[in-house]
């Protein structure tokens, strides 16, 4: 079969659709990957995969989406795919429409996370139930990687049919690794009996960095590393302030990385893994931290609740709130018994519910491949 895999941005192709490409081909299919430009695609086509460039915008612009249409409707008419795949929102919904309408035979689609589960205004989440609901209109497959939000479509009649298939990270790549370990703590300065919390994570404001930074000043025997980058296209304030405040408040205990490309040293690394998000659909870098064997602390929203146990594997907090996060990150960093505990327990869940392989032949089998 001839594929077309589907998202917004490079960062997303990059990091939650090249998986499944990957498993589709390794089946014997042609798979093409479509996406606004961007750096990462270099990842992808170093691979091998032909990735077509669309004007995707991550905005409401009518104007934006209609060139966007425009151009999947083309491309889908000229390539002649057997099968459509979409992600994300927007990209999803227009992607689907236009498969429809170019007579693609299959059209599936994995959500990573209903923009009507998200703060915002009634307007907002009332246009983002429509547009979803007429989305499931013209999908044949319909996958959420959170089990949640499938039961939302099912609830919601957006798709009677819509299974939650997860999200998966490799375990060789992602696990305890003590030279690593040792090798990056000295690279970065963290003394061997410092406990380290690390955020890997895009630097948008409903992640919760407002709250960990200061929640931070209340945990003074732990030492924070911010793994990230905002992208050209996120939205909302740039949290500067906040973190001028930050590196004025905990100085030397404070530490941005910036964009990584070893994720995975810098979490065998550290000793804490923090993500207080607004919202979400099943992070990734929940995962991996797991996987690494590091107690997680996050908030009690859809999505990490799926994954981290509460007492077992880490701790779930209300989002937007410093006090409760702060007392979870206080107790694990006074506690280096109990970080062993929790990061033991959740790596074997982690092994259990979200080893890539398994949770990518899944999604593969769903879509008929």
């Amino acid at each position: 079969m001839k594929i077309a895999e589907v998202c917004n941005v490079d960062f997303s192709m990059r990091h939650f659709v090249l998986p499944v490409m990957r498993g589709a081909r390794a089946r014997g299919h042609e798979v093409v990957g479509l996406c606004a430009e961007g750096p990462l695609l270099e990842v992808p086509r170093a691979e091998g995969f032909r990735i077509i460039p669309v004007p995707m915008a991550r905005s409401l612009n009518p104007l934006a989406q209609a060139r966007a249409f425009a151009a999947l409707l083309r491309i889908f008419r000229e390539e002649r795919f057997d099968l459509v795949h979409a992600h994300m929102p927007i990209s999803g919904l227009l992607a689907r429409a236009a498969a429809r309408a170019a007579g693609v035979p299959r059209v599936a689609y994995t959500g990573h996370g209903f923009l009507f589960n998200q703060p915002g205004p009634a307007w907002r989440r009332g246009l983002s139930m429509g547009l979803e609901w007429l989305g499931g209109r013209a999908t044949d497959v319909f996958l959420t990687v959170s089990e949640e939000e499938a039961a939302d479509a099912r609830r919601l009649g957006i798709a009677r049919g819509a299974v939650g298939i997860g999200n998966g990270r490799d375990p060789a790549r992602f696990r305890p690794d003590p030279e690593a370990r040792a090798a990056l703590r000295a690279e970065l300065g963290a003394a061997p009996e410092e406990c380290v919390v690390v955020i890997v994570s895009r630097l948008v404001r409903h992640k919760g960095h407002v709250e960990l930074l200061r929640a931070m000043e209340a945990v003074p025997g732990a030492t924070l590393w911010v793994v990230g980058e905002r992208l050209p296209t996120d939205h909302g304030p740039d949290m500067a302030e906040d973190f001028a405040r930050a590196r004025r408040a905990l100085g030397p205990r404070l530490r941005l990385l910036g964009y990584r490309d070893d994720v995975a040293r810098i979490l065998a690394a550290a000793d804490v893994f923090c993500l207080p998000s607004h919202f979400e659909g099943l992070p990734m870098s929940v995962i991996e931290a797991m996987l690494t064997g590091l107690p997680v602390v996050a908030t009690d929203i859809r999505g990490p609740r799926e994954q981290v146990a509460e007492g077992e594997t880490g701790f779930l907090v209300p989002p937007r709130a410093v006090a409760p996060l702060a007392a979870a990150l206080g107790r694990l960093a006074d506690d280096p018994a109990l970080r062993a505990r929790l990061g033991e327990a959740g790596r074997a869940r982690a092994l259990a519910r979200f080893d890539e392989a398994r949770v990518i032949g899944r999604t593969l089998d769903l879509l008929g491949l």
